[in-house]
């Protein structure tokens, strides 16, 4: 900047000049007059200039009204006036002023400067006076009213550090009651999806028992449909099956075991009746055999279309002979007690037409009779 530079010299003269180029006196004749005090600026005899800062504005021609410009020529034509003081009237010694204006061309314009416009005041007009109240207002505003408010200045509250104090609070407050408000509405939102969550599992357990109790009730109505069914059909089988006797008393059942068998187990269903209660066909079929078969006594082999047989042991007589085709109920002997027995009784075996010995009871309640 152009405010660290010294004050222009006078212009040399040789000693032995009587005078100067343009007539005035010279060095010599300076020395030839009474002496002369040299003047030396003090802090007390030039004082700072204070304030705002005038700059020449571009285009106006002259010097920049800068405080460095100015202080410059203040410190130059008081240095000269002193010098002419000092010399009793004398003509004063000719001064070259460097000419600044084209260094205050290249100077920047100050309102552009960050933080230098708002200092600056507009004195276009040559008064000296403020172009601007607001700004100058502005600028000359205390720092101790900074953030303080209209509500703060009438309460009472004007100190900046009050001020400062409570605009923190404040936004301390309204933080805490943002996180408050974001906790509260974490815990709704929890809150919602833990109820949604109850609710679909109440749901879900809910569709799960009607689900199950259809399929019972399904179950339910499938296994009757079955038996009814099942019934119808043994019912109607029932039609085409007879029990071998219509008076009875069953003793011995298939698997029973004892000595009186050579197998060690009974091998039949024992029917106990009177000698000479009638036997009858269970189901239509073919005679197979019949005659003496030893320890059964008199026995007939009765072959149904399937090829189960049903054997009729010791009876009293025999009806039928083998290669006879008999119907169901058709009396094909008698009720004895020929063979290996202890008594009157019908002997009754069924075996698959695998050669399998089954248990008789069994077969007859398949075929939809309850003996």
């Amino acid at each position: 900047m152009a405010s660290n530079r010294p004050a222009p010299e006078a212009l040399y003269v040789p000693n032995d000049s009587a005078e100067g180029p343009d007539g005035s006196p010279g060095f010599a004749a300076y020395a030839t007059q009474e002496p002369w005090e040299e003047w030396n600026p003090t802090a007390e005899s030039v004082r700072p200039v204070r304030g705002r800062h005038r700059v020449h504005k571009k285009g106006g021609g002259g010097l920049a009204r800068s405080s460095t410009v100015l202080g410059v020529g203040v410190i130059a034509a008081v240095g000269a006036g002193g010098i002419a003081t000092a010399q009793g009237g004398k003509p004063p010694v000719s001064i070259s002023m460097p000419d600044m204006s084209a260094v205050t061309d290249k100077l920047p314009e100050a309102e552009s400067l960050p933080g230098v416009g708002s200092l600056i005041a507009d004195d276009s007009d040559g008064s000296g006076g403020s172009g601007d109240d607001t700004t100058t207002a502005a600028a000359a505003a205390p720092l101790s009213s900074a953030g303080i408010t209209t509500a703060d200045a009438e309460q009472g509250s004007t100190g900046a550090g009050e001020a400062l104090r409570a605009r923190i609070m404040q936004q301390a407050e309204n933080q805490q009651h943002q996180a408050d408000d974001a906790v509260r509405k974490a815990a709704e939102d929890a809150a919602v999806k833990k109820a949604a969550a109850q609710a679909k599992a109440q749901q879900d357990k809910a569709t799960a028992a009607a689900k199950a109790k259809a399929a019972e009730e399904k179950r339910k109505k499938e296994e009757a449909a079955r038996k009814k069914a099942e019934a119808e059909r043994l019912a109607k089988l029932a039609k085409s099956f007879s029990l071998p006797v219509s008076s009875y008393t069953l003793t011995s059942h298939f698997g029973d075991s004892g000595s009186m068998w050579s197998s060690g187990q009974h091998t039949g269903l024992d029917f106990a009746a009177p000698s000479g209660t009638p036997l009858k066909a269970v189901h239509s079929g073919t005679v197979k055999e019949s005659g003496w078969a030893g320890a059964y006594g008199y026995r007939t082999i009765l072959e149904l279309e399937d090829g189960t047989e049903i054997w009729y042991a010791h009876q009293s007589s025999v009806s039928v002979s083998a290669g006879q085709k008999v119907t169901t109920g058709e009396v094909i002997g008698r009720v004895g007690a020929t063979g290996n027995v202890t008594g009157a009784h019908l002997h009754m075996e069924v075996h698959t037409s695998g050669g399998a010995n089954v248990d008789p009871l069994a077969w007859l309640q398949g075929k939809g009779l309850n003996p």
